[in-house]
């Protein structure tokens, strides 16, 4: 049986993943959200000259 407890006391976060966090947090990285509100910020603009 598992004893979730003694498990939970164990673990210990990768060094891998916490470097990874930094960088992502401390970067301003653009994802699939900000190019879609930007496609459509400039959708919406082209309607506007037409």
């Amino acid at each position: 049986m598992i004893r979730f407890e003694e498990e939970l006391k164990k673990f210990h976060p990768s060094l891998e993943i916490e470097d990874a966090e930094d960088i992502i947090i401390n970067h301003n990285l653009t994802d699939f959200t900000d190019i879609l509100v930007q496609m459509l910020k400039e959708q919406e603009e082209n309607k506007d000259i037409k």
